[in-house]
């Protein structure tokens, strides 16, 4: 849908799976064999794979600063069975968060949010303004105020609307 750079770290797994519903094409990948291969997931796996997804749109919409596109379960919810491992290397110290379970989707949903958060990356995964697109992208603008996936698209049709809009006005 957009030509941005997929978001850094983890959070590309949460852009990617967000975008596996095309809002204007109608289309789900995870309908799809291919579609659930990439994120691990069995048929019997898809629901609650959908229901992450959208909870996940919903946040990315109130990065955006934009309301939910619909009712969703809170994503805290989902992610609270999710739990996490913090891992110390012995040798140097380190440490790193991750999925005590890396096979469920929402565990590795989890760490990237975590990844996210600590990184201060989090807030920067929106989605589009355009209501008939909802793609998650990264705002890598300075300000972190972009509206649009793409601005050659979405935001091209959003300011040829705002434009015809004022021409149409008495």
């Amino acid at each position: 849908m957009n030509d941005r750079a997929p978001a850094p770290g983890g959070l590309a797994l949460i852009q990617d799976l967000v975008n596996t519903l095309d809002l204007e094409a109608g289309t789900d990948e995870l309908d799809t064999e291919t579609g659930r291969a990439r994120f691990g997931l069995a048929p019997a796996d898809v629901e609650a794979a959908r229901e992450l997804r959208e909870s996940l749109r919903a946040a990315c919409l109130a990065h955006a600063g934009h309301a939910p596109h619909r009712e969703v379960r809170p994503l805290g919810e989902l992610l609270a069975a999710a739990p996490l491992l913090v891992r110390v290397d012995p040798a140097d110290g380190s440490a790193t968060l991750g999925p005590a379970d890396p096979r469920p989707l929402a565990s590795r949903v989890a760490a990237a949010v975590a990844e996210g958060l600590g990184a201060g990356t989090w807030a920067r995964l929106k989605a589009c303004e355009a209501v008939t697109c909802h793609w998650a992208y990264y705002d890598r603008s300075p300000g972190g105020r972009g509206r649009w996936c793409d601005m050659g698209v979405c935001g091209a049709r959003a300011k040829m609307r705002a434009y015809r809009a004022r021409r149409a006005a008495p």
